[in-house]
């Protein structure tokens, strides 16, 4: 009975080694090979629709989410109240009404660029997550991105590191930086750039992503 016990007891410990032994390979694997962190959202590039002349706006025809082209009509100005004279208002890019705030009737003046609506091309949408910068000496433009969107739980979408900024987040603050006898150092944070390899047109800008960096 002892000896049976002595062999169970050497296979639990033999057991526990393996496994151990397992962990501890997996997690160094994943250190030494990938960076993860949930610090990044969906970016796009709002472009703005503004007026050429000024004048009272006459038409606007289209709303948020509509698709737009390149150059197509969107709204009208009354560019001269005398001489009858009207001025096109064109979209500046081919995609998506992500906002307007056109209101048909007010007076627009082009001096100051009124900003009528924005429009995102939705199939360029990228990522910016920020890297702590202890860790960012290990990124480098051109690696692998696994990433995974909370708005679409289960699905896999990949990319690569496009860009990578030349100063912390601090560095582009409006706020003055400390000065006084009681500073307190913290870790500073770099952000860089993730194009998607196979964006969804469905993407929303501003909504959560985590993304896994293949380092090695």
């Amino acid at each position: 009975m002892k000896g049976k016990f002595k062999v169970l007891l050497a296979a639990g410990l033999v057991l526990i080694l393996v496994l151990g032994g397992s962990i501890g390979a997996y997690f160094w694997y994943n250190y030494t090979h990938y960076m993860s962190t949930d610090n990044v959202q969906l970016v796009a590039d709002f472009i703005k629709v503004t007026p050429l002349a000024s004048g009272k706006l006459l038409e606007f025809n289209v709303k948020e989410g509509d698709s737009v082209v390149k150059d197509q009509i969107l709204g009208i100005i009354d560019a001269g109240a005398d001489s009858g004279a009207a001025s096109n208002i064109r979209a500046p890019i081919s995609g998506v009404v992500a906002s307007k705030t056109a209101l048909v009737g007010e007076y627009e003046s082009s001096a100051s660029s009124p900003t009528l609506a924005l429009i995102m091309d939705p199939r360029k949408i990228y990522l910016l997550a920020n890297i702590d910068e202890t860790k960012i000496s290990k990124v480098k433009i051109g690696q692998v991105v696994d990433i995974s969107i909370d708005q679409f739980k289960g699905k896999k979408f990949t990319g690569k590191v496009s860009s990578i900024s030349q100063a912390s987040n601090n560095a582009f603050s409006i706020l003055p930086a400390q000065t006084s006898g009681t500073f307190t150092k913290v870790v500073e944070r770099v952000q860089i750039k993730i194009r998607i390899n196979n964006p969804d047109t469905k993407l929303l800008p501003g909504t959560n992503a985590i993304v896994k960096i293949h380092i090695k």
